[in-house]
């Protein structure tokens, strides 16, 4: 299973700034040393066309030169700098080329993205560029050139992050060609949220039970409402109880149910699903890790059905 990284970029982060930038080296050497069915490689940076895909031309513009007005990089969460373009960059272009995989190998992942609160023309909440919304249109339009369709394929993005994915909600706003689907805090950042096509807020301490059957009966409606032709999940640790900025109480057993119901609900329908990792702030950030580590073994596991049925 192939999982792109832009680890090698690292912001420069004032001291105590409470972004766990280390959380994805430390993914990246646990899969290299304890998962050997999981091939790492350096993700490729999204172009200025790629980004305009989902972005507007200016906002991608002042990114790059620095020049955001500072309430405007303050609402980002991390101070300008090279690096910071760089790695915003390649974590879109991880999404993508994980997107591009699927297509061939039914499961392919980005071992950071789920930047889901940047919108078209701003960032928030340590979200840049959208990867998840640029590798959609992406491979939209990859398809649609490769295949010469007349209509773009249709693409789910289940968002199991902890909070609303108000970003990819308003790019995706009024297109039916894609469908997103949020589980959330109801009353967790962001507090002003953008309606997408199926949100479910939850309260604060939700645990494993009630949160598993609000997902089963999320998946049931998506069902009924969309027909995907591919899926991005969005599969955030920081549902998790031991998260200092989550507020809901699953386990890691109760997130391991999450993660395999999601790829049973793509691999019954053989959609092919691109996952991102979303956020994740333990107050050990080793408890953030091995809930990612988890999701690889349950989508490793996904991805090996595929290659068995290829046979």
């Amino acid at each position: 299973m192939k999982a792109f990284y832009s680890t090698q970029f690292v912001l420069p982060l004032p001291p105590g700034h409470r972004f766990p930038m280390g959380k994805y080296a430390r993914l990246r050497d646990r899969l290299a040393a304890e998962r050997p069915e999981v091939t790492l490689a350096q993700a490729e940076p999204a172009s200025d066309a790629d980004l305009a895909l989902a972005h507007t031309p200016a906002y991608i513009a002042a990114v790059a030169q620095g020049t955001l007005e500072a309430r405007a990089q303050r609402e980002i969460g991390f101070p300008w700098s090279e690096a910071m373009v760089e790695r915003s960059r390649r974590s879109v272009g991880a999404s993508g080329q994980a997107a591009r995989v699927a297509q061939h190998e039914g499961v392919a992942a980005n071992i950071a993205g789920g930047t889901h609160h940047a919108s078209a023309a701003a960032g928030s909440g340590y979200c840049v560029f959208n990867d998840v919304a640029v590798a959609a249109r992406t491979l939209q339009h990859d398809l649609m050139a490769a295949q010469g369709l007349a209509r773009p394929p249709r693409v789910a993005v289940i968002d199991l992050d902890v909070h609303q994915g108000n970003g990819t909600a308003s790019i995706f706003g009024g297109d039916a060609s894609v469908f997103t689907l949020s589980l959330h805090g109801e009353k967790n950042f962001p507090f002003r949220k953008v309606a997408g096509d199926l949100d479910v807020g939850l309260p604060d301490g939700t645990g494993d039970a009630a949160y598993l059957d609000a997902l089963d009966l999320a998946l049931v409606e998506l069902d009924s409402r969309f027909r995907p032709d591919a899926v991005f999940y969005l599969a955030g640790a920081d549902p998790h109880e031991g998260d200092r900025l989550g507020r809901l109480k699953l386990t890691y057993d109760g997130l391991l149910a999450r993660d395999r119901r999601v790829f049973e609900w793509a691999w019954t329908r053989r959609l092919p699903l691109a996952l991102s990792m979303g956020g994740g702030y333990g107050h050990d950030i080793a408890t953030t890790v091995q809930v990612q580590m988890n999701t690889f073994d349950i989508a490793a596991e996904y991805w090996r059905r595929w290659q068995n049925a290829a046979r």
